[in-house]
């Protein structure tokens, strides 16, 4: 039975990726390494919690002698690495914890990965997840690609890139076998709701505010999260060593317009007068290194590796929407901080 580490499982995307693991490989022993900070969430797991190849393990990737105790317990087989602090507006205000968790800790996990192994790289493998937003920003016209140039231009970008760095160096210098991924923004269920979609299906719910920064003119491409951990379960299986694959939707928004999708879908499921949502857009300053598009170009892992996105943004938003209202608990549990009260007791360091 191979052991696989996943870090970052309990949230958003990390805990898609356990559950299509957990339920599609009995083979596999997945071990999912969380810190349950602010955005980690066990309830996103409870279907799957009690599976007989599933373990939880509470944990900070920062700590180097527990990661190092855990990889010796576990004798790893492979990497899955999703733990990071990834809200840019939270790096602005706090660069070096996202200097510690993003670059350090990947190093962390580098060091034992590498210490582990022992050169012994036969079925092996560390796999990084990151973020298109290493790459800059794009003007009206182009895409990022595989090989484009790393431009961060916030704190949170410029961790990630430093990461990325990082495991590819460690490919280079040691022949640590790895894959990067980066990745368009992602939506879906059980996104922690600091974030856009989230925010504003919450907002519009309890009739506040919805604050857009500048003119909404920037653009994002939107990746359905179920996709994405199809994309992470492919390349993982598939991925050539070394290589990076960028994923993403076809689907570019700019924000007042995505929005604008958002509101009207609400207004209808809600069943109240069209354009009633619309009414809460505030317009409000807009952040300090703001890049105005990102827009990736997958065509390299569905070429390669037969990966390809199955929903289109209205009707991945339709269904996104459906999920925060029929989970209407879920949300009310993370916005009042109700879910960090168990794992205080559960969970406690």
């Amino acid at each position: 039975m191979k052991s696989i580490l996943i870090t970052g499982g309990a949230g958003f995307i990390g805990s898609h990726v356990v559950r299509l693991f957990v339920n599609k490989y009995a083979d596999y022993n997945i071990v999912n390494l969380d810190k349950l900070t602010y955005a980690g969430n066990l309830e996103n797991l409870t279907d799957i919690q009690d599976a007989p190849n599933y373990t939880f393990v509470k944990g900070d990737i920062c700590d180097a002698p527990f990661l190092a105790a855990l990889f010796d317990q576990y004798q790893f087989d492979g990497v899955l690495h999703l733990a990071a602090e990834s809200h840019v507006d939270r790096s602005i205000k706090d660069p070096l914890a996202f200097v510690q968790t993003n670059v350090i800790g990947t190093v962390n996990l580098l060091n034992e990965a590498k210490r582990i192994w022992d050169g012994n790289f036969e079925g092996k493998l560390f796999y990084h997840i990151s973020t298109d937003e290493v790459y800059g920003s794009l003007d009206n016209g182009g895409f990022f690609y595989e090989d484009t140039s790393y431009d961060p231009q916030s704190p949170y970008s410029a961790s990630k890139a430093s990461s990325d760095h990082f495991v590819r160096a460690y490919h280079n210098t040691y022949g640590l076998p790895m894959v990067v991924t980066n990745c368009s923004n992602n939506y879906g269920p059980n996104q922690f709701p600091e974030k856009l979609i989230p925010l504003f299906i919450n907002n519009i719910r309890n009739n506040k505010p919805l604050p857009v920064y500048g003119k909404g003119e920037n653009v994002r491409d939107w990746l359905y999260v179920v996709d994405h951990a199809r994309a992470i379960d492919v390349v993982f299986h598939k991925g050539k060593l070394g290589e990076t694959y960028n994923i993403g939707g076809f689907n570019e928004w700019t924000n007042i317009d995505l929005i604008k999708v958002v509101c009207k879908v609400m207004d209808q499921k809600l069943g109240r007068e069209e354009g009633s949502s619309a009414q809460l857009i505030t317009y409000v300053t807009d952040r300090a290194g703001h890049d105005l598009r990102y827009a990736i170009d997958a065509n390299k892992i569905m070429k390669e590796l037969g990966w390809e996105p199955s929903l289109q943004f209205e009707e991945g938003i339709s269904k996104t929407i459906d999920w925060y209202l029929e989970h209407q608990e879920w949300m009310d549990n993370i916005t009042n901080g109700d879910y960090q009260k168990y794992y205080e007791d559960q969970y406690s360091v």
